[in-house]
């Protein structure tokens, strides 16, 4: 055992802190950053967060054949029933300002000549959407978005980056057993220097995308282990619709492709979803075939992959020519020939894989958690947006839309807190705790996690399913909570830990819900309820 000492060497001061640095924290920075003094917190690489890898694009009306109506209806009837229409109305109205600030910011879309011989922006087309109304960089707008973003943050003076730190737990009155319940910073890990800091703020806003990286099989990279969700949680704020979690029906099945995800456009551009034996199968399924939603279209995969004990299923654009192939889907066409497949000649092989999280932390139109100055937004948010499956580029959307929403609520509020005393917060206290040496423990539950949400709490789930996966995951939380308890901290036991708490509100939502509907598919319950209702889970009830 060590000598009694604490290991906080640093605390850090700002107005506003950002966790996350993809698309939501980024553009909320750059909002802020002419009214305050804003710190953003990144536990990778500043760029490592899911905007990086979105390929699709992002959905507003931008042609004068579309409207925001059509855009909203599109919204709600892929939400099945579950969209908070308000939330809606208030995203979409909000959708064209905002994709004109990243515009204005620099981002570069994709543009066309018209008949007239006036540049355009060119709009694809991605299931639910009765319109062209996705703008794009090629194949790679998430990366478009993400680069131009940082750069720009980069550039401004009001704005530290701290890269390589986790968020270890949030801050607040209540647990310092102060008045009311504000929050008041965060303990950090500072990754490179293996010591917990202290970062005090008038303001916090989660950023930290959402919680696929639970799953075996997901298009998300490693940064995805639901951390804002646990982080709000463990402080008392309400988890809504934790059930739907959207499974993006084409990843690449390929030993050598990692996460590597194949967009939606593709079947918005005509491409075809094919049995091994080459026959095409989502008329079987839905009348729209492959322009119907992703939960639809995931399910029919899963069903015909386990029908015929397939390993995969085939998407194809071949008989589109190979100058279109190459100009519209420049990434995949690259990736997919490097490991042997030439899209332009053959179909690519694709397997379902968890993509986006529809709930999250619970927030109002400002995107105010439910403790004071705790803001949360982007993928790790719950809005009402997606309802029980999120229509395809809504993400990116809500994204900028709740960034800029939350800016103007905090610029609002600075006057009254620039005057402020922060409290006396205790250092990190590591004085009960060893070093690990059992870092393979942490490997194998990690598999273990992820393995047993895959088959329990995928894409097709029974009561019993979840009865198993809730005695697991409890199992599995009890062993971790006396690791951590234990030993000192390390990125992996951190998001270990948050996987392990996100799965349990996952587990415990999905068995909440008794009915099917969305991306929540229960073969118990295959009917839909006739008035359904939101899942919010409360860590203060516990259920």
């Amino acid at each position: 055992m060590t000598e009694s000492k604490s290991i906080t060497e640093q605390q850090h001061t700002c107005d506003v802190l950002i966790i996350g640095a993809g698309a939501a924290g980024l553009s909320l920075a750059l909002k802020l950053a002419p009214h305050a003094k804003i710190t953003v917190l990144s536990k990778g690489k500043l760029s490592e967060g899911s905007t990086l890898y979105a390929q699709g694009g992002v959905a507003a009306v931008f042609s004068d054949d579309d409207s925001v109506e059509a855009h909203v209806q599109d919204t709600l009837i892929a939400g099945a029933g579950l969209c908070d229409e308000d939330a809606v109305r208030f995203t979409v109205s909000n959708a064209k300002e905002s994709i004109q600030w990243l515009i204005d910011t620099g981002v570069g879309f994709d543009t066309e000549i018209d008949r007239d011989g006036q540049a355009q922006y060119h709009l694809t087309r991605e299931g639910g959407h009765s319109h062209r109304r996705i703008l794009h960089a090629a194949d790679a707008t998430g990366k478009e978005i993400e680069t131009t973003l940082l750069g720009a943050v980069k550039k401004h003076k009001n704005i530290n980056l701290l890269e390589g730190y986790n968020a270890v737990d949030l801050i607040t009155s209540r647990k310092l057993n102060l008045p009311a319940n504000r929050i008041l910073g965060a303990y950090v890990w500072n990754r490179k220097a293996e010591r917990v800091e202290i970062i005090k703020s008038n303001f916090v806003t989660l950023a930290t995308g959402g919680a696929s990286k639970v799953y075996q099989y997901t298009s998300n990279p490693d940064v995805s282990s639901g951390d804002g969700i646990a982080l709000a949680w463990r402080s008392g704020c309400r988890i809504a619709n934790m059930e739907f979690n959207q499974f993006h029906p084409t990843c690449l099945f390929h030993a050598d492709a990692k996460n590597f995800l194949l967009t939606e456009a593709l079947r918005g551009e005509g491409a075809h979803l094919l049995r091994p034996d080459g026959s095409r199968f989502m008329f079987d399924f839905d009348e729209r075939a492959e322009l119907a939603p992703r939960d639809i279209v995931a399910r029919a995969i899963d069903y015909e992959m386990k029908r015929l004990g397939a390993d995969c299923m085939y998407l194809d654009i071949s008989h589109k020519s190979k100058e279109f192939i190459v100009k519209h889907f420049p990434t995949i066409y690259q990736r997919c020939l490097s490991l042997g497949i030439d899209m332009a000649e053959q179909p690519i092989p694709i397997v379902p894989a968890a993509h986006y999280s529809c709930g999250g932390v619970m927030i109002d139109h400002h995107g105010q958690t439910d403790i004071d100055g705790l803001y949360a937004i982007g993928e790790v948010s719950y809005t009402g947006l997606h309802g029980a499956n999120r229509l395809a580029s809504n993400s990116l959307l809500e994204c900028i839309v709740y960034a800029h929403a939350c800016a103007k609520d905090i610029i609002n509020r600075l006057p009254f807190y620039n005057e402020r005393k922060f409290a006396k917060i205790p250092d990190w206290d590591e004085s009960q705790v060893d070093d690990s040496d059992e870092a393979v423990v942490i490997q194998h539950n990690w598999h273990e996690l992820r393995l047993f949400m895959w088959d329990y709490v995928g894409i097709v789930r029974t009561d019993k399913r979840l009865q198993r996966a809730l005695h697991r995951v409890q199992l599995l939380q009890r062993e971790i909570d006396e690791y951590y308890s234990n030993c000192k901290v390390s990125n992996n036991l951190l998001e270990l830990r948050n996987l392990v708490q996100v799965a349990e509100i996952m587990v415990k939502s999905a068995m909440k819900r008794k009915e099917s509907r969305g991306l929540h598919y229960n073969l118990d319950y295959p009917e839909q309820l006739d008035n359904p209702k939101p899942t919010i889970l409360s860590p203060d009830k516990n259920s």
